[in-house]
């Protein structure tokens, strides 16, 4: 007979899973919202390493796919993946309650989703601060307009260190709470944002004094298409409370834009693509058109601007007199500087709507 208790729980998770991404790839930009490519989630979790045992949060956690992911990664590890403690937000109260069935369905028992707006009022305090966590990922809602700015100036919670973002882009408030909620000593993150965090001129301030607390580890580009009914591009922003040693004051950015697979309509990470920027992001050093070390003085030297074409460049042509690359390779190369030129015009074309809105205010 075919019962909860018949069906094992990694199977009825896994259709479960299924089931919400086939609503995603039919509902349009409202299923997009709380629903992460899996594969671009499998790396973030392979990238921070979750272990037995610690805590994990997700602030915008959807229908709980990245802490589910979780699970996942300390079972491929050999760990005991049942001792993790998953902790989620979600503003929406149907998605809040597909996200716990999703955690009752994938077996967890320890696990707490609260319901509300993480950035107006955060549920997981402890006193008068934010609960810490080991572990977080997130994939906050790209530059939201409707929220409280003039609330955020005053934060009771201090996550407002760094500065308060502009009204049109909240993506460095959820930044903040995220980094509020990293546990000191073993505290990482992996986030999703707009490639736009790393080099607008509006925020650059608050960039700035982020890059100099030394907290960046990682800086990722990924392809176009991984998002269900959307070419855009994004980022995975790596941080950690407490960067070991050998990897302070210095900053790793990769170029995975080509690291993709697209079939039928539908783009993806295949394994080997996982596998490599993974293992790039294991070895921290350079990689000749993939990754590349920069040193916070470098950064500075660029405006404190992370537009990850400003560090990771395509090798020349071996310095022969006759171009010799093939017509793949001219194509790629014509690919990355264009994406070079259109990321500084997006940040342009900001800054005039800045000028003219202000204009308009004034008439």
């Amino acid at each position: 007979m075919l019962s909860l208790a018949n069906v094992p729980e990694d199977e009825l998770g896994d259709a479960y899973e299924y089931l919400i991404g086939r609503f995603a790839d039919d509902g349009g930009h409202t299923a997009q919202e709380f629903y992460t490519n899996r594969t671009v989630v499998h790396l973030m979790t392979q990238m921070l390493k979750p272990q037995p045992g610690e805590r994990v949060y997700d602030p915008t956690c959807g229908t709980g796919g990245m802490l589910i992911a979780t699970l996942a990664e300390v079972k491929r590890q050999g760990g005991e993946h049942r001792t993790l403690r998953l902790y989620g937000q979600e503003r929406n109260h149907m998605t809040a309650s597909i996200a716990r069935m999703n955690l009752v369905l994938h077996g967890v028992e320890d696990f707490d989703i609260q319901r509300g707006d993480t950035l107006e009022t955060p549920r997981f305090t402890e006193a008068d601060r934010l609960r810490t966590f080991d572990v977080v990922l997130a994939n906050p809602p790209y530059s939201i307009k409707r929220w409280n700015r003039d609330a955020w100036s005053s934060d009771p919670w201090g996550r407002n260190a760094l500065g308060t973002p502009p009204q049109g882009r909240a993506d460095y408030a959820f930044f903040q709470h995220i980094l509020t909620s990293l546990d000191p000593d073993t505290g990482r993150c992996a986030i999703l944002f707009p490639h736009g965090v790393l080099f607008r001129n509006e925020e650059a301030e608050m960039r700035r004094k982020l890059i100099e607390s030394d907290r960046f580890d990682c800086v990722l580009g990924l392809g176009p298409n991984l998002f269900f009914n959307s070419p855009m591009e994004a980022c995975v922003v790596v941080c950690r409370a407490r960067k070991p040693p050998e990897r302070q004051g210095r900053v790793l950015f990769i170029d995975a834009i080509n690291a993709i697979t697209r079939e039928r309509a539908y783009s993806f990470l295949k394994p080997v693509h996982q596998q490599r920027i993974a293992a790039a992001y294991d070895a921290f050093t350079d990689e000749p058109g993939f990754a590349q070390v920069a040193s916070l003085d470098d950064i500075a030297a660029n405006g404190y601007s992370l537009s990850i074409p400003l560090y990771v460049k395509r090798p020349a042509a071996n310095g022969a007199p006759t171009d010799t690359r093939t017509l793949a390779e001219v194509w790629a190369d014509w690919e990355q500087d264009g994406h070079a030129f259109w990321q500084q015009m997006d940040g342009l074309v900001e800054t005039l709507d800045r000028l003219a809105a202000s204009c308009d205010a004034h008439d």
